[in-house]
């Protein structure tokens, strides 16, 4: 039995600490109406601290793509656009599916503006998706067309961050 009556796009954008933690609190409470969840990370191919929790998650499936180095724009390596490509076709095959009742693209923005994916199999996608699946896009700097979709676009801003200072990331807070 579907969770949802209708499916809706949300994008959470920006430069700000927080894209990941909201989505996969909106799979958190999925999870607990009994809903089914695809989780799939672009870009990320570390085992981040989330990997270990969501595989306790009843109904979620997670789906890391990329290396497990940090990918930067001017260090892409053939490699990464092979793994963004095999994250997009999970996740098209997982909307088409009707079987998940929230898909979540984490870091695609990123992969769309790093070059890795293509914008117009993302859209297709858009349109291919189950009627009662809510799909989340996060990253920063989504296309505007992806943004013109969505119906409802968070952006989260930095005003501080302990990075500022010289702080790297902490276990079970950034990573």
């Amino acid at each position: 039995m579907p969770i949802l009556e209708k499916g809706y796009i949300q994008v959470y954008a920006g430069d700000g600490k927080g894209k990941t933690t909201a989505a996969l609190g909106v799979a958190l409470r999925m999870a607990g109406c009994g809903g089914r969840t695809l989780v799939v990370q672009f870009m990320k191919g570390y085992p981040y601290s989330e990997t270990k929790a969501l595989s306790l998650l009843p109904g979620l499936t997670l789906v890391q793509t990329g290396r497990a180095d940090y990918v930067y724009k001017d260090s892409i390596e053939p490699v990464d656009y092979l793994e963004a490509r095999r994250g997009l076709a999970v996740a098209t095959e997982g909307v088409a599916s009707g079987e998940y009742d929230l898909v979540i693209l984490d870091e695609l923005n990123v992969a769309l503006s790093f070059g890795l994916v293509d914008l117009p199999p993302v859209l297709d996608l858009i349109e291919r998706r189950a009627p009662r699946t809510e799909l989340i896009f996060t990253g920063r700097n989504p296309p505007p067309e992806l943004v013109d979709r969505a119906d409802l676009v968070t952006e989260m801003v930095e005003i501080r961050h302990p990075f500022q200072k010289g702080l790297l990331a902490r276990k079970g807070i950034d990573c």
